[in-house]
């Protein structure tokens, strides 16, 4: 069983919402990133996204747009993120995703991709400019390899979408709370408990939802619609606005509020 599937099995044995953590791989560098990971994982967080830093971030807004630019601006590559997930498997469990955009993926080649994620320890993959329905150069060797391949459904997903990502899809399904790009919101969507009910019955994956949440009571609040909950631009913000030890307090602190919501 792969270690997303033991994490979200165990979650569910406890009857508990999983939290899914969002940083960007290499802001402000890869040591940095390294020693986030095994931070976010002490303070709760039960899987942990990396995001993959690009020029051109275009489903994101100011927050992870900007720490894709210091990521970049470190020099940051795909294969300096793999060699910061093999060292962290030396002593951590934890289900790691690598989410981004094709174009990283694409350059570097997929069967090479998938060869050296699984080598270095990743556990899956979200590129969100990847239709399914083209995604099949990347699901084949992913598949061949062990990679989970999880695509996104929105509130304007149709059910030809939700059966399509059900079938091709696999680790869980990323549900986008919001229209628009990432960013904190003020509040949750009135409309939101209808939709995860009707993505829930059309997916046998689970569900994590995200896109917005900031709060430990708009964590709480989704958590109790949705199989997980995704907070990122909330936790990427903490990078750049603290440094060092002080950002190490601020992060821990933070996802510990998190995971007490979700409780």
């Amino acid at each position: 069983m792969s270690r997303l599937a033991t994490r979200f099995t165990t979650l569910q044995k406890e009857q508990a919402t999983a939290l899914v953590t969002f940083i960007t791989a290499g802001d402000p560098d890869l040591t940095a990133t390294e020693e986030a990971i095994h931070l976010l994982e002490a303070a709760g967080a039960d899987v942990i996204e990396l995001g993959v830093p690009f020029s051109d971030p275009m489903a994101d807004g100011p927050t992870i747009q900007l720490s894709s630019e210091r990521a970049l601006a470190s020099g940051t590559t795909l294969h300096g993120i793999l060699e910061v997930v093999k060292r962290v498997r030396v002593s951590s469990r934890i289900p790691i995703i690598l989410m981004g955009y094709l174009n990283p993926v694409h350059a570097y080649g997929y069967e090479n991709f998938c060869r050296d994620a699984v080598e270095a320890g990743v556990d899956g993959v979200l590129l969100v400019d990847m239709p399914p329905e083209e995604s099949r150069e990347l699901t084949i060797p992913a598949r061949r390899y062990g990679l989970d391949v999880i695509f996104l459904l929105t509130p304007t997903s149709d059910a030809a979408r939700m059966a399509t990502v059900n079938r091709l899809g696999s680790g869980f399904v990323y549900y986008v709370t919001v229209t628009g790009v990432t960013g904190a919101r003020t509040s949750v969507s009135a409309t939101l408990a209808e939709e995860l009910a009707r993505v829930k019955q059309a997916v046998s994956l689970p569900v994590m939802a995200g896109f917005g949440i900031s709060t430990p009571s708009q964590a709480a609040q989704v958590g109790a619609l949705a199989d997980g909950v995704v907070v990122g631009s909330a936790i990427v913000k903490l990078f750049e606005q603290y440094n060092g030890e002080e950002l190490q307090q601020q992060l821990r602190r933070y996802v510990t509020q998190l995971k007490d919501a979700l409780r």
